[in-house]
């Protein structure tokens, strides 16, 4: 069977995209399992060059299939921002509470609903090949106040009026029918299960 590496050691990512990948005709494995440290700057300004940056860069380490993504929120009232800087919003070092706490500081005087999505892009590289992606967006808005703990990021304040609860307050099941990065991957599944059946 041929292998799928997911090119992150972004753990709450790997615990999001396993389960959306362990039914294809692929061994998914992770850096950690190869041994792998490989440390990639994110020196794009889009989702798809920060994606492809790392798909290529470990697929060419390991010269394996490999998937990486890209992902960020998107607040109407803040032009667009943090955008593809969401993961150094609140500068180098910050912690996952940190930058939910400069969110809420850049909020605090904007009346709800806050419209948002959240946006993810996902790359699949493997050497000597054309890279091909696929996008998955997730609308909603954003609370002043941290609801649920099955998430990490910005999932606490990230509100989904059609489920009626944050992104964080969501069963794993759900999220990983509804999430940006669950909506990246349904799109990807046709193309990895192709590569898949060819390399049986």
């Amino acid at each position: 069977m041929s292998q799928l590496l997911v090119a992150t050691n972004n753990r709450g990512k790997l615990q999001e995209l396993i389960p959306l990948l362990g039914d294809l005709p692929l061994q998914v494995v992770t850096p950690d399992d190869l041994g792998l440290h490989l440390t990639v700057e994110e020196s794009g300004t889009s989702y798809t060059e920060n994606a492809r940056l790392k798909a290529e860069a470990f697929a060419q380490a390991s010269g394996l299939l490999t998937l990486a993504d890209d992902s960020g929120l998107e607040v109407d009232a803040l032009g667009g921002a943090p955008g593809v800087y969401s993961a150094r919003y609140a500068g180098a070092g910050a912690s996952d509470a940190d930058r939910r706490a400069c969110l809420l500081r850049a909020l605090r005087e904007v009346p709800p609903p806050r419209p948002a999505r959240f946006r993810c892009v996902i790359a699949i590289a493997q050497p000597g090949e054309t890279t091909t992606y696929f996008e998955g967006v997730c609308e909603g808005e954003i609370l002043l106040e941290e609801r649920g703990t099955n998430g990490f990021g910005y999932d606490p304040l990230f509100f989904m009026p059609d489920c009626g609860a944050t992104m964080a307050e969501l069963p794993s099941a759900l999220k990983n029918q509804r999430s940006h990065r669950a909506r990246a991957a349904q799109a990807a599944r046709r193309f990895l299960q192709h590569r898949g059946n060819l390399g049986r």
